[in-house]
């Protein structure tokens, strides 16, 4: 990478075209948007709403499956001059394991299992996520990592649980190679003059800079779980903040609604770094930590 910052899953990811843009734009590595073994039409709208400082949205997954997204990831490999990320989701374990042996077939950089996803297992009623039970995040973690092969795993973790480094640890000692921390924060805003949600799913994933300082602790907190490199996400909006992630811990920085506040957004944070660093005194990137 020619520098840390990182084009996040479902933003500009669709296309092996935007995933291009995004590089040429300045990203250091691209991930493309989570797909599924089969196409997924998503939730209706209104999905989408842009509310102050941050973005509230409820997709719903939608994709046109992995068999059509295999060659979007051709593309972008073939053309974005930097890593190329494979972002995956599934139902079950099985799932995981499916789009894992399908993914590493176009040997992307890294294979991302985004397990902060509702899932269901067949025969089961409740749909929870794998990434809130440090159990459940552990299997699919070792699943995917065999069916991976010699592609490294990354696993993509939730703020939406009491103890995060908890969940880290887990699928640490699974085989995950990486973590990508965090997700977007489960959260509603209501239309109190309709007197209904915003969104026609009514809940939905919170992201953009009102989300940083979460974001900020959940790296923090995973780090001191763990070993293995992190790809800090949720917020980054500035070079100062992804200093700021960077300081919890982050190896890397993941940059994804920060496209709809600010223009040339990954070229101005890593200027934006660099006078950081350059003003402080800082060599390198590894030089970037907290006070002891």
């Amino acid at each position: 990478m020619t520098n840390p910052l990182v084009l996040a899953s479902g933003v500009w990811g669709l296309t092996g075209g935007n995933l291009v843009r995004a590089a040429k734009e300045g990203a250091g590595a691209v991930t493309s948007k989570s797909c599924s073994l089969q196409p997924r039409r998503g939730y209706g709208n209104p999905s989408v709403f842009h509310w102050d400082n941050a973005v509230i949205n409820a997709m719903g997954l939608c994709n046109p499956g992995v068999d059509e997204m295999l060659d979007e990831l051709r593309f972008a490999i073939k053309n974005a001059g930097v890593p190329v990320i494979a972002s995956a989701f599934g139902n079950s374990f099985d799932d995981y394991a499916r789009m894992c042996e399908k993914m590493r077939s176009v040997k992307p950089a890294l294979i991302e299992i985004d397990i902060s996803c509702p899932h269901h297992e067949p025969g089961k009623k409740v749909a929870k996520p794998f990434a809130c039970v440090a159990r459940d995040a552990a299997q699919v973690t070792e699943v995917s990592k065999e069916a991976c092969g010699k592609v490294p795993l990354c696993v993509k973790l939730s703020p939406n649980v009491s103890d995060i480094g908890e969940i880290a640890k887990a699928v640490e000692g699974a085989g995950a190679d990486a973590i990508c921390a965090i997700n977007s924060v489960k959260a509603m805003v209501i239309d109190v003059d309709a007197r209904r949600p915003v969104l026609a799913n009514k809940v939905g994933g919170l992201s953009g800079p009102a989300i940083n300082p979460i974001a900020v602790r959940a790296v923090y907190d995973v780090r001191n779980a763990v070993e293995i490199p992190i790809i800090g996400t949720g917020g980054v909006t500035t070079g100062r903040d992804a200093i700021a992630m960077l300081m919890a811990g982050a190896t890397a920085v993941g940059v994804g609604s920060a496209i709809a506040f600010r223009d040339r957004v990954f070229k101005r944070i890593a200027e934006e770094m660099e006078i950081f660093m350059r003003d402080k005194g800082y060599a390198k990137l590894s030089q970037i930590k907290l006070e002891e």
